[in-house]
């Protein structure tokens, strides 16, 4: 039997959607899911679900058509440009982000959320994560506005519908090994399913296998010392299999490979990711308290920007610190607008009427530190500035070793919570070399002929910091790119 003229290793969204993309090229396609069916999805499942593209309202009412009355009338999605989205990823990866990439990700983007809309996906208004209720109204903030119905785990039930309707062929359990390469042309790959290997030809491959930050071996040589004591949020099968793969066939390394991107993630989540929980373990809205280590002391700014543009650095600090944890602390004015993640049953909370009490019951801390720090805290708010969360506000403090810049609030009211949190790490920046059509390329910068990829394992877009929400888009705009180029390519060799 003819292999397909396509294989795409790896099933979540950036998988999934090169796989679409190749089929509409007239294409076969073969989809090597490593993960049982039980845990398919990759890190896509883990996420909940939220986008980053550029936006109009006008753009947000086309893409979610069932929006009430009573919500347009009651909701500010407001306005996010590919100006904005240039500015932002600019920002936090330092300038050092590849720039084709970078055009790519931002000028593609608004089009393949669309074109995933019209493969089936749902999406919906980000309220609960991405929108505060003030005077009646909901006002959207910080360049994201929409998330797919169900989260994570709703991307990948569309997607994989998705496929089942286009005729992908998916094989779960099943690891790609290596890339079988003849004449200096990917030919096919070896896979392992059941504990046998199984070559399958095709004529080009697209990798969308994820990171490594699912392999505590290559975190702790590439990223650095303590990082192998990361929690991991998502799938335990991301171990860096593509990239290995693509660079034993030639294939360069690029990017940020010391840096990821990782979360505050609960104390006591565990060790990968739980499918059930899915990204609540996850506690972000630490930009309205303030975040104590085990001595009492402050190591952060929490309220530097909004959290979409901190929290995927501040896991890493947060590994840092003694015995790699910390706590989140919020008084009773601030306990009504905490996110939905806060209110699960597997939190590791504790509460108190009284500063003191809490510190007593905050498991290693230094009560005494503590204490002192929110007094010291509390007494260098500049309240005369009124306090907005959907607003850089500047409501700050003065004095302190460690300024809080913005919804600096006193904690005054009982009564008072604080959360333990550690390092989730999401995912890693470093991986494969390509260019903004999506193909790999050589350590000379040529392309290998057959050979793409796309999602996590794509290097050179991330560096030190990312914007919350661009991770689904890179794998939909790269899935899709690599997949419409693999479909091409392959349909040219028949």
């Amino acid at each position: 039997m003819a292999g397909p003229d396509v294989v795409v290793v790896g099933g979540g969204n950036a998988a999934m959607t090169a796989a679409l993309a190749a089929r509409e090229q007239g294409a076969s396609v073969l989809l090597l899911e490593r993960a049982p069916y039980a845990e398919r999805g990759g890190n896509t499942a883990y996420t909940g679900g939220i986008v980053r593209f550029p936006f109009t309202p006008q753009d947000i009412e086309r893409l979610v058509p069932d929006l009430s009355e009573a919500e347009r009338a009651s909701t500010e999605f407001g306005t996010y440009t590919q100006e904005d989205f240039f500015d932002d990823l600019a920002r936090v990866t330092e300038h050092r982000a590849d720039p084709d990439l970078v055009e790519a990700l931002v000028t593609r983007g608004a089009a393949t959320i669309a074109w995933q809309r019209d493969q089936g996906v749902r999406f919906v208004p980000s309220y609960g994560r991405q929108a505060y209720q003030v005077d009646g109204r909901f006002t959207f903030w910080g360049g994201l506005a929409v998330e797919v119905s169900g989260g994570g785990q709703g991307l990948v039930e569309f997607l994989t519908a998705a496929c089942e309707r286009a005729g992908v062929t998916i094989r779960y359990g099943t690891r790609a090994r290596d890339l079988i390469v003849r004449d200096g042309r990917i030919r096919g790959v070896r896979a392992e399913h059941e504990r046998k290997l199984v070559d399958i030809g095709c004529d080009a491959v697209v990798l969308a296998s994820g990171g490594f930050q699912a392999n505590a071996a290559w975190r702790a040589q590439f990223l650095g010392a303590g990082w192998d004591l990361a929690k991991v949020r998502g799938t335990r099968y991301d171990t860096g299999d593509g990239i290995r793969m693509a660079m034993a066939a030639g294939a360069s390394p690029a990017g940020n490979w010391s840096g990821c991107h990782a979360v505050a993630w609960d104390l006591n989540a565990p060790e990968f990711g739980d499918r059930r929980i899915g990204d609540s373990y996850q506690k972000h809205s630490y930009p309205l308290g303030i975040i104590v280590n085990s001595a009492g002391r402050r190591f952060v700014d929490e309220g530097a920007d909004f959290r979409n543009y901190t929290y995927a650095k501040y896991g890493g600090r947060v590994l840092a610190q003694p015995g790699q944890m910390a706590w989140q602390v919020f008084d009773a004015k601030i306990t009504p607008m905490l996110r939905d993640e806060y209110s699960i049953r597997e939190v590791t909370r504790v509460r108190a009427d009284t500063i003191e009490d809490l510190a007593k019951r905050m498991d290693g801390m230094d009560a005494e530190a503590f204490v002192r720090t929110v007094r010291e805290f509390n007494g260098s708010v500049d309240t005369a500035v009124p306090f907005n969360p959907n607003v850089l506000d500047g409501r700050r403090t003065n004095g302190l070793a460690v300024e809080k810049t913005n919804w600096a609030q006193p904690l005054d009211q009982p009564p008072f919570e604080a959360y333990a949190v550690t390092c989730g790490i999401t995912f890693t920046f470093g991986g494969l070399r390509v260019d903004a059509d999506a193909h790999v390329l050589d350590d000379g910068g040529d392309r290998i002929p057959g050979l793409y990829a796309a999602g996590e394992l794509v290097g050179g877009l991330f560096y030190f910091n990312y914007p919350g929400g661009s991770g689904l888009t890179s794998g939909a705009v790269f899935g899709h790119t690599a997949g419409s180029g693999a479909g091409r390519h392959a349909r040219g060799a028949r």
